[in-house]
């Protein structure tokens, strides 16, 4: 497993490995990341799960497939779900991206619904793989390690 070195600033984003929407959203964000700002790991990773057992109070989530409705978002020390997840890391983009961030005065409760509704059906509308994704050698040094299949 390739180590972020501490003094570099990073984020992580954990991402559902299997989804087809998720993966293309780490895409999406790896084009627009010129700088490598982002690092990845699919949430069905051993290096994942770690890290939000480490998170535990601030952006945990119940086993089985709820575990996978959300991105998170590990920032400065911090955990973020849902749509405050989305929001913060397209802060970070090129482009007009970073004007979406000026949605965080919408209530979470209210973002995290919408969001909630497309995570619930994101297998349907987009698809799911049978294995988790594995990042190509260029982009290699940006995931955290591969993920075990489910």
């Amino acid at each position: 497993m390739p180590h972020t070195d501490p003094t570099e600033p990073h984020a992580l984003i954990l991402f559902d490995g299997v989804c087809n929407l998720c993966n293309g959203f780490v895409n999406f964000v790896i084009d627009r990341d010129p700088d490598g700002y982002f690092k990845f790991a699919a949430l069905q990773s051993e290096a994942a799960q770690q890290l939000l057992d480490d998170h535990e109070g601030e952006a945990s989530t119940e086993g089985g497939e709820n575990s996978l409705r959300s991105v998170v978002l590990i920032e400065n020390g911090q955990a973020y779900r849902k749509s405050t997840a989305a929001l913060r890391i397209a802060r970070h983009l090129t482009g007009a991206w970073p004007l979406f961030f000026a949605l965080m005065v919408v209530p979470r409760a209210l973002r995290d619904a919408v969001y909630d509704v497309i995570a619930a059906r994101r297998y349907d509308w987009f698809g799911r793989q049978d294995q988790c994704r594995v990042p190509t050698p260029a982009l290699q040094d940006r995931f955290l390690e591969p993920a075990a299949p489910r």
